[in-house]
């Protein structure tokens, strides 16, 4: 039986290279992107083994949405990539209240919102992820900057752990993910790692960690990060 992913927020950087990669190895993917045409020439390419669906992530009625047309099927994986880095060099006390509540909404509401609306979707032993950031990490954070997007990973993390504890019960991985510095237009041109190295060594470790119950925080290389 052909394993499959449904990764969210796949339009381009690390979740198209994401898809692209189940897609090397065999998975049929459902891939969610905001801009009709954004994986258009992937898709060309695939062979129907890929499907995009339009989603906004911090549009409730679209994740409901998504749903409902995704109802009935089984993914053996969802993994909730989308994610934001905007105001990288201001403090907490510069960002505006605007920017700071866009960011953790899209940073860490949303995802989790999209966790819990489509958790059905994926089987019983599957595996549930989303990405984080080694700036995530609070025992860690001894170097400082930026600031509102620690804070917004964080409480991405956060909240995931909350999740994991009221489904203690369950068989699913759940995953955090570091993925790494990447080069990216949200990592920069100045990130040590390129997507060609990294985003296979993501795959492994979301892949290693499938049939292991209860939450971890994970880097590219399957190293478990300090909360």
């Amino acid at each position: 039986m052909t394993n499959s992913a449904l990764i969210i927020g796949a339009s381009r950087g690390l979740g198209r290279a994401m898809a692209e990669e189940y897609l090397k190895r065999g998975w049929d993917v459902v891939a969610t992107v905001r801009r009709a045409d954004a994986l258009a020439d992937l898709a060309d390419r695939a062979g129907g083994k890929l499907e995009v669906e339009l989603l906004d992530i911090n549009e409730l009625d679209q994740v409901a949405a998504l749903g409902g047309r995704l109802a009935g099927r089984s993914f053996d994986l969802l993994f909730v990539n989308a994610g934001i880095l905007e105001h990288a060099e201001e403090t907490i006390g510069e960002v505006s209240t605007e920017g700071f509540t866009r960011m953790m909404v899209t940073n860490a509401l949303s995802p989790m919102r999209v966790i819990e609306a489509l958790q059905d979707l994926v089987s019983s032993t599957g595996t549930i992820g989303a990405m984080s950031s080694g700036l995530a990490s609070i025992a860690d954070n001894e170097a400082g900057g930026y600031e509102v997007y620690r804070a917004t990973k964080a409480a991405l993390n956060t909240l995931m752990r909350s999740y994991a504890a009221r489904h203690k019960t369950g068989k699913r991985a759940l995953v955090l993910m570091a993925p790494g510095w990447v080069r990216t237009d949200m990592g920069g041109p100045s990130a040590p790692f390129s997507m060609e190295e990294n985003v296979p060594k993501v795959v492994d470790a979301l892949i290693a960690q499938a049939g292991k119950p209860g939450l971890r925080f994970v880097n590219y290389g399957g190293e478990t990060l300090r909360w």
